[in-house]
């Protein structure tokens, strides 16, 4: 039967632990220099409706490391972008590539392709969920604190596809969780039930300074995605009060280390002096999605 990557909840706790440990040993595999071609002959197509750097990237580099190949993929260049149905794009593609990932507006676009392809399929970024981010994520945070039970994670900012991602994250690793989101941007009521039903740790402030207290990371991400243009100056406007500066970041544990998924709007959701500050590990992070990426391809194809 094959495996999909939709959400977190597509692996269990002990899944998750496995697909971290091996991220780190495909890790230092890559920075000895040492061939890891676990995946010669086996093809990754890509297909991206929102563009993108670090997905593209490291997912086209991961495949290469392990031996195999990806395929960059534009809608525009499909057929699916001249009306045909996702599902029947789903059965061809099965018949060409060992993978799909899809980078899509809506999460439903990727289930159904999920529903229809007979190979894996891999959630590169919807607007529910970012697990691939969140992957590397987890990575991160097991570098700097190895244990991510009972660590307290404050995201501050928009309750987004990635603070969606950590609610189950929490569920699966005992994080502390606390979100510090403005009135009308919280994550929908829906993902925060089944989080908690999955035993999910997770605290809501009503400020950033109230989240940042006692914190051992901090983590934002913009306030205006991708598809959220029209709705910039409302958001600018509600998110007032919610930027990780120096003061924030004064207000965690001395050794707390501050996050972004990017790309970053620099004086908008953080300050330039904290992203380039000595506590920034968000290109620890951009790293990280490589080698997560490449230990999450293994385990669905190898």
């Amino acid at each position: 039967m094959k495996k999909d990557f939709l959400t977190l909840l597509d692996v269990d706790a002990g899944e998750l632990e496995a697909l971290l440990a091996e991220a780190e040993r495909l890790k230092a595999l890559r920075r000895e220099g040492r061939s890891h071609a676990l995946l010669q002959g086996k093809s990754l197509g890509m297909i991206f409706e929102k563009a993108s750097t670090r997905t593209r990237v490291s997912f086209e580099a991961g495949m290469h490391d392990l031996g195999g190949h990806a395929l960059f993929l534009n809608p525009s260049d499909l057929q699916i972008g001249r009306g045909e149905l996702a599902r029947d794009t789903a059965r061809v593609l099965s018949r060409y590539v060992s993978a799909v990932m899809i980078r899509a507006y809506k999460h439903t676009t990727i289930e159904e392709f999920a529903r229809y392809a007979s190979v894996p399929v891999i959630n590169g970024l919807s607007d529910i969920a970012h697990p691939c981010q969140v992957l590397a994520d987890l990575m991160t945070l097991k570098e700097h604190f190895s244990s991510l039970k009972d660590l307290r994670l404050a995201w501050i900012g928009d309750g987004n596809n990635v603070c969606n991602t950590l609610l189950m994250a929490s569920a699966h690793t005992g994080l502390d969780l606390r979100v510090a989101c403005p009135p009308g941007y919280q994550p929908p009521q829906r993902i925060v039930e089944e989080a908690l039903s999955h035993g999910a740790h997770l605290t809501f402030c009503k400020t950033a300074e109230e989240a940042a207290d006692g914190a051992h990371a901090l983590y934002t991400d913009v306030w205006v995605s991708m598809g959220n243009e029209a709705e910039r100056e409302a958001r600018l406007r509600a998110f007032q009060g919610y930027t990780i500066t120096t003061e924030i970041v004064n207000r965690a544990e001395p050794d707390a280390i501050v996050m972004h998924c990017l790309p970053a709007h620099r004086g908008e959701e953080i300050t330039d002096e904290v992203i380039e500050g000595p506590q920034s590990v968000v290109w620890d992070q951009a790293e990280n999605r490589l080698h997560a990426q490449k230990a999450l391809l293994v385990r669905l194809l190898h």
